[in-house]
């Protein structure tokens, strides 16, 4: 059975996408303010503001992005604290009930679970310098609770928020999916001057590199280029998905997505490159071609 599609709302408070602005599901009891925190006065007087609730401050850091989990009965009062005590943070997402329904035990519930997933995702450095135990619910608030979690996981990366992301991907079989008709093809990045070949798979809009794959140990590129792909891939090799095998060369030790191809050839070339280009299927197309290949096929 194909998965029902949902609507989310977005409101930008003052008219611009990267400023202030809730998010809201239809038949959903939650609601998302994300606040920047050039916005934070202003921020801080709306109404959920001082309700109880769960909330997230992110920022960047040397190595990436950096974030901090927290639940108070009143967040204005709270975030305005760190505010005043921690300088690294730049975003504020502030996440409550209609009718301030959530109480206490509620958002402890809510902040174990999301220290759980950032830690899980290992998508950035999490702040907190303790884990919570959360709270004890019944067996009905609990299923409740997990399923306001699985709205809210909707909603963040639609407003920017990737913290909670994981990019490991499970094994696929590529057999199996070479039965069906629209199964997307099997790329290939090879680098032969350094004995690198790389293998990844198109799935469900991410370009899937295979665990086993080459890639290059280390940044060879600029490390001041704006796209910031050296910070992924120092990420990569400090989590341990990038292994390193000898002095040039690592290898993938899981399966990992990227949002375009151009970000994936980046990582395993160790420098900026065209994805579109470097990515061949295994008839000799590029990823560019393949590309446009599928677009006349669908042309009348």
């Amino acid at each position: 059975m194909a998965t029902l599609g949902r609507s989310l709302e977005l409101y930008f408070v003052d008219g611009h996408p990267d400023g202030m602005l809730t998010a809201e599901v239809f038949n959903w009891t939650g609601h998302v303010l994300r606040i920047p925190r050039t916005q934070l006065a202003e921020g801080l007087s709306r109404p959920q503001a001082k309700q109880t609730g769960v909330y997230l401050l992110l920022g960047q850091g040397d190595t990436g992005t950096k974030g901090y989990i927290g639940e108070t009965e009143n967040m204005s009062q709270r975030i305005a604290q760190h505010a005043r005590e921690k300088d690294w943070w730049d975003i504020a997402v502030l996440i409550t009930a209609s009718g301030d329904a959530l109480h206490k035990a509620h958002v402890k519930y809510l902040e174990a679970r999301l220290l759980e997933a950032a830690s899980a995702a290992k998508n950035g450095a999490v702040e907190n310098g303790n884990t919570p135990l959360g709270a004890s619910l019944n067996e009905a608030a609990t299923a409740n609770m997990e399923s306001f979690l699985e709205t809210l996981h909707m909603i963040l990366p639609a407003i920017k928020v990737d913290f909670f992301q994981s990019r490991t991907r499970p094994s696929i079989n590529v057999s199996a999916r070479s039965q069906t008709s629209n199964a997307a093809p099997r790329f290939v990045l090879q680098l032969p001057k350094h004995g690198i070949e790389a293998s990844a798979i198109l799935v469900d809009q991410e370009l899937v590199v295979q665990a086993g794959s080459d890639v290059r140990a280390n940044w060879v590129g600029d490390r001041k280029h704006a796209t910031h792909y050296w910070k992924i891939h120092d990420e990569l090799c400090e989590s341990g998905i990038i292994s390193q095998l000898d002095e040039t060369r690592g290898t993938f030790t899981q399966n990992f997505a990227f949002s375009s191809p151009s970000a994936a050839a980046a990582i395993i070339c160790g420098r900026s490159s065209n994805g579109r280009e470097a990515w061949k299927t295994e008839d000799g197309l590029t990823y560019a071609q393949w590309e446009s290949k599928k677009l006349e096929e669908t042309q009348p």
